[in-house]
């Protein structure tokens, strides 16, 4: 009896399933039919006058749309023109609308009707075949029947995105909000677009309204950060940073960000202090160098016009010496070619001693001292959000790798400033520096040994390598290293 009530069931569910699949196929073959009888309709001069050929057609190519597409692919778009169509036949003697007409116009404005649905999903049909300007279009006519619904503008403004077409995706996505929309990936994807415009005030304006939807939304608080260092805002980004921070302090990555952006506020105030030095050095070394070529040129013209005597001398007591004669004329024109290098570099020292006459060097050394204290401030907040960074994950790649690179750069520096140095100023204190540079590369080692087991990164180990290679050399001089 099992055996048979197993068998019975089976039939049972085969029956039930091959009755659906007759029942289907019966509704599109008379979808079929219906839609033969239509095209034919309006072929015919009488029937194609009458609004209610227009009406049935409307109907079912409504009908073809929602539930038989692979008869049509574009079914609700001819819908919508039947529909049309009708509001445009059944007038009145009197000019009104007629019955039929006033129920088109109800379907075409979305009141009645699922022609609405039968756009989105042929829309949805191109889409997923990647039509995307097919899809765009008959997004776009959903939103004309249903103005204010979220769906079609929200696939549309994708749509538009994928056929790169970004001032329609934008346009889309702005109708999405607009209506009601509260996808926080929208309002991010909206201020992506912005952001390659450039237009970053509008960027920043829709992530806050995103974030006034989904207040928590850790995305689109870090996209306002990211916004902000793009626009070159580096204040405001730092004050987000904070605020994020403050809310969720275990957030690494917030962390390590504020680290990067102090970072590079150290970097750039490094490289604007060696511009002012190099503009403090030159209003002074510039006019020193000049006197000394000015000197050293006169020097060779009083060379030159003592040599032009002697040899003057000497012509008179051997009038017919032709070498002697030569070698005049040769020194002659080398005195006359220096008297002109004279005269040149006086008046171009005395342009450089006007330039650095005119130049605020009191001016510039207060600049500098700014830039000097601005640039320790940073460089340590830097180091204390990285170390932070590494309290809450001590494997964080970027903390462990950028503080390996901060104590690295000190002793680039520090042995730029041996380099410098002269022999008496070597023996005074080269050593104590020379300390302090293999001082700073071991400091530096550690954190770079970590990044490489955090991360196999090449950057870390080339560095590192470099690292070892400078450390091994200061073996080699029986030097004491200095850590602070």
């Amino acid at each position: 009896m099992r055996k048979l009530f197993f068998v019975s069931a089976f039939s049972l569910c085969s029956i039930a399933a091959f009755a659906q699949d007759a029942i289907n196929q019966a509704m599109l073959d008379q979808a079929r039919k219906d839609k033969e009888k239509s095209d034919k309709s309006i072929l015919d001069e009488k029937s194609s006058a009458k609004a209610s050929t227009w009406m049935d057609r409307a109907k079912t190519y409504e009908n073809i749309a929602l539930q038989f597409t692979e008869l049509d692919s574009n079914a609700a778009i001819t819908a919508y023109d039947s529909y049309k169509k009708v509001v445009e036949l059944d007038v009145t003697k009197k000019g009104d609308a007629g019955r039929s007409a006033k129920e088109a116009q109800k379907i075409l404005e979305g009141a009645e009707g699922s022609l609405y649905n039968a756009f989105v999903k042929q829309g949805a049909e191109k889409y997923q075949a990647q039509n995307m300007n097919d899809a765009l279009k008959l997004f776009q006519m959903a939103q004309a029947i249903n103005p204010k619904d979220t769906l079609a503008a929200l696939y549309g403004g994708i749509s538009a995105q994928q056929a790169e077409k970004k001032e329609e995706a934008m346009a889309q996505f702005e109708k999405y909000i607009v209506n009601g929309g509260k996808d926080p990936s929208v309002y991010y994807g909206l201020a992506q677009l912005y952001r390659t415009d450039n237009n970053f005030d509008k960027a920043i304006s829709t992530l806050e309204a995103g974030l006034k939807e989904s207040p928590d939304n850790k995305d689109l608080k870090s996209e306002i950060v990211n916004i902000h260092l793009a626009s070159g805002n580096e204040e405001k980004a730092v004050a987000q940073l904070r605020e994020l921070i403050d809310k969720d302090p275990t957030n690494v990555q917030n962390i390590s960000n504020l680290g990067i952006m102090y970072d590079n506020a150290y970097l750039k105030a490094s490289g604007e202090i060696r511009t002012l030095e190099d503009k403090i050095g030159a209003s002074g070394s510039k006019s020193a160098s000049m006197k000394k070529q000015l000197e050293e040129e006169k020097g060779k013209l009083e060379a030159f016009s003592g040599e032009v005597t002697r040899l003057t001398g000497r012509i008179k007591a051997q009038p017919k010496n032709a070498d002697l004669k030569r070698q005049l004329d040769e020194v002659t024109q080398a005195r006359k070619d220096a008297q002109e290098t004279v005269k040149k570099l006086e008046a171009d020292l005395k342009t450089a001693e006007t330039a650095a006459s005119n130049v605020d060097k009191s001016g510039l050394e207060k600049q500098l001292a700014d830039l000097k204290a601005k640039q320790q401030t940073s460089k340590q907040a830097a180091i204390d959000a990285y170390t932070k960074a590494l309290g809450v994950d001590p494997n964080n790649y970027d903390a462990l790798f950028n503080l390996g690179v901060i104590y690295f750069n000190e002793a680039v520096e520090l042995k730029k400033e041996v380099d410098n140095m002269n022999m008496q100023e070597y023996q005074q204190r080269g050593k104590e520096v020379e300390g302090k540079v293999c001082g700073r590369f071991k400091k530096a080692k550690p954190y770079f040994e970590n990044a490489v087991k955090a991360r196999d990164e090449e950057e870390a180990k080339s560095t590192l390598e470099t690292v070892n290679n400078v450390l091994a050399q200061f073996e080699g001089k029986n030097l004491q290293c200095i850590t602070e």
